[in-house]
């Protein structure tokens, strides 16, 4: 064999680091690659995000619990909040005590549906305050479904890319065949590592969701009560 032919044969050097990897990528695995980086960074964005706004909704319902269990009349109670910027449990009290309000405070008429409007509108107000808590935790859902997909749709492309080469090339040793097929499964170690932290994060977020949920409606069912013995007690003194 001659000099030129051992040269032809000698396998190409390649560099199996991280950033080598990626950039001898073919340029549709480099785009993929790079979409799943930048999903990954909005998942961890999204994950903070959302972790502190329960975290804070949380510390909110605690402490208004502990006001309006506190003794204080909810007269001046409602007047501490409505100038204030409010969620949780206190965003449900202000929107039943302002139902409240407008009902006796106008004409007085309609007393007698006064319960049920109150209900509708906690009702409605618990769904708001559920839609706020709940929004961008379906990126996760997203990231986490679509991630190993993507990255398997990258990894397919450079396999085709590399044994493309190889029937070019008429080399089939290990040596020429492995750089490509691990630059191609780069692509899904990506996709691995946008998609379990946020099938992780999404399932323990909606969780936390959930509880929040369900303390809201058991609220609300608390305070429906307490103004329904008022309402009853105030048709009686009229009557």
């Amino acid at each position: 064999m001659n000099p030129a032919d051992v040269a032809q044969s000698a396998p190409l050097a390649h560099d199996m680091s991280l950033f080598g990897l990626f950039w001898q990528a073919h340029i549709v695995v480099k785009l993929v690659m790079v979409g799943l980086l930048g999903a990954s960074v909005w998942c961890w964005a999204t994950i903070v995000n959302k972790s502190m706004l329960l975290s804070r909704t949380k510390r909110e319902m605690n402490a208004f619990e502990e006001m309006f269990w506190s003794g204080r009349s909810l007269e001046e109670l409602y007047r501490s909040l409505l100038d204030r910027p409010t969620s949780g449990l206190a965003t449900l009290f202000v929107a039943a005590m302002r139902e409240w309000k407008r009902s006796f405070e106008g004409s007085g008429r309609g007393v007698q549906s006064l319960s049920a409007r109150i209900d509708k509108v906690l009702d409605v107000t618990i769904q708001r305050e559920v839609e706020r808590l709940d929004s961008g935790l379906l990126i996760l859902a997203s990231i986490g479904s679509a991630g190993p997909y993507i990255g398997l749709f990258g990894t397919v492309w450079g396999i085709m890319n590399s044994f493309t080469s190889i029937a070019a090339s008429k080399n089939t040793s290990l040596a020429v065949v492995a750089p490509g097929i691990a630059e191609a499964l780069f692509a899904t170690a990506i996709g691995l590592f946008a998609a379990i932290p946020a099938v992780l994060a999404y399932n323990k977020l909606q969780a936390e969701v959930g509880k929040a949920q369900s303390r809201l409606e058991a609220f609300a069912d608390e305070f429906s009560a307490v103004l329904s013995r008022q309402i009853d007690e105030r048709i009686a003194l009229a009557a």
